[in-house]
C-alpha cells in the first residue's frame, strides 16, 4: 500500500468536518509547493539584477559621498 492509499484510509475514519480541514491543509500544502519554483526564480532574478547593478562598484577606491555629505543633505531638506 503507498503513502495515498494510507492517508486515504486513515482520512476515511474522520468526522467530514475534520476531513475538510485536512483538505485545507492539502491545498496549503500544494499551493505552497507550487509556488516555490516561482520564488526561487524571483531569487534568482533579484542576485541578478543586484549583480547587474553593482557591477563595475567594486573598483572604485572612495565613495562619491562622504557620511557628512549625506547628513547635511538630509538635515538641510
Amino acid at each position: 500500500m503507498n503513502v495515498a492509499e494510507k492517508i486515504d484510509n486513515q482520512v476515511r475514519r474522520l468526522p467530514e468536518q475534520t476531513q475538510a480541514e485536512v483538505l485545507d491543509f492539502v491545498e496549503y500544502l500544494l499551493t505552497k509547493t507550487e509556488q516555490k519554483p516561482v520564488r526561487d526564480e524571483e531569487q534568482e532574478w533579484t542576485r541578478m539584477s543586484l549583480a547587474s547593478a553593482m557591477r563595475g562598484l567594486e573598483e572604485e577606491s572612495e565613495p562619491e559621498y562622504t557620511e557628512a555629505d549625506l547628513e547635511e543633505r538630509l538635515s538641510s531638506s
